[in-house]
Formats: structure tokens, sequence, C-alpha cells
């Protein structure tokens, strides 16, 4: 049987650089980042403890970045080195990109965190959710934040758990690949290593290691 319930920040296991090491160790479980990651991003933003260049006022980038010239970057926002940013994306409300990511075209951020070497190459969305090391989601996938009653989420493994959220989009892991047209429900949560299938519509856990079909079937994923 697959478990799901191994949700704790420390479970989860996420390559997290040094700069971001006091926001993640604070937290007990991922969600308890997203509400931080704003205020966290401004106070990086005034105090450049990684000595990255100033784009603008609330912008940060650091070296060999790639911006298209019609990207959009507005509130608090930390992008690391290397970090390609494609035609028509719009980075706002508190982001924090890490080294190497690419943010691909009509790509939309809004208060997240993209791990090292993360891509989000293609027409997604990305708001109050984490994306994991290395991850890559693929075109249009969605990471959905708002439940259509408005109420607060509920991440749901092998018990439920009331984040207090109104907003919470998705928690990926290291190295999760999520398919093509893919839909992650308000607090989905990815664990490392995990597939989603192209199409899938995704609530809950996938368990790391594992694999989600489109039929909603959860079956171990071997020679990972």
């Amino acid at each position: 049987m697959i478990k799901t319930d191994k949700l704790t920040t420390k479970d989860l296991f996420f390559s997290v650089p040094q700069f971001l090491s006091e926001l993640f160790g604070g937290a007990a479980y991922p969600w308890e980042i997203i509400c931080k990651i704003k205020d966290f991003a401004g106070m990086l933003v005034n105090s450049n403890p990684c000595g990255l260049e100033r784009y603008s006022s609330k912008v940060l980038v650091g070296s060999n970045v790639k911006i298209s010239r019609t990207a959009e970057i507005e509130g608090n926002a930390v992008i690391g080195n290397g970090v390609e940013i494609r035609a028509g994306a719009y980075i706002r409300g508190g982001v924090i990109v890490c080294d190497g990511c690419v943010i691909g075209n009509s790509t939309e951020l809004k208060n997240c965190i993209v791990l090292p070497f993360a891509q989000l190459p293609h027409y997604n969305y990305v708001g109050d959710s984490i994306i994991g090391s290395g991850a890559h989601l693929g075109a249009g996938a969605i990471c959905s934040n708002l439940k259509s009653d408005k109420k607060s989420v509920f991440v749901r493994g092998e018990k439920s758990y009331e984040t207090g959220l109104r907003k919470l989009g998705a928690i990926v892991g290291d190295g999760a690949e999520v398919g093509c047209g893919s839909v992650l429900c308000p607090g989905a949560v990815i664990g490392r290593n995990a597939v989603v299938y192209p199409l899938s519509l995704v609530r809950g856990v996938i368990p790391e290691n594992s694999i989600f079909k489109s039929d909603g079937k959860i079956v171990a994923r071997k020679n990972n």
C-alpha cells in the first residue's frame, strides 16, 4: 500500500539554497511557508544577502539572467543566477525564483517559491505554491489556488490538515513531473520524483516515487 502521510517539510525534503534555509527550517509543514513568502521576498530585496544586481527598486537579479522585453515583473521579486524568463511571463506578488530555472512564455507566478533548476516553460500558472528543485510542469499545467466556495484549503492525505489559508496552490516536490494540461487543485501535494500523467485533475497527496494516472489510480514508480 502506498503511504500518503509524509507531509512535513522535513519529510518532503526540498533541496533548499542556504539563503532560504531559515524560511523552510522554521516551518513544520510546507504550507506554513506560503503566507511568509511576500514578506521574506521583501526582506531579501531590501537586504540583498546574496549580492544580486538591482533590476528595479523591488527586483533583484543574479548573473547570466535572460529576461524577455515582453516579460513583466512587479512587486518584490528575487531572480537567481542563470534564470531564463521568456516572452509574456508575468511575475507578481512576492516571488523567489532560484538559480537555473526556466519561466516560460505566458507563465504567471504569484506569491511562490521556485527552487533551483525547476522548469515552468509553457503557459503555466503557479500561485501560492512551492515548486521543488528540478521539478517540471508540462505545457498548460496549472496550480489552482482558490476553492470555488472561497473557504480555507485542506490538505488531504491519510488524514486532513486544515491550513487556515484561503489561497493555497500546490506543493510540488523535488524532481516531480507534472504532465501537460494537468490541474493541481488547491492544497495538492506532489511528492519527490512523482509523475502526474497529462490531462490529470489532482486532489490530495501523490506520494513520492509514484505515478498518478489520468484515471486517478496511483501506482509505484519503477526504476526511479
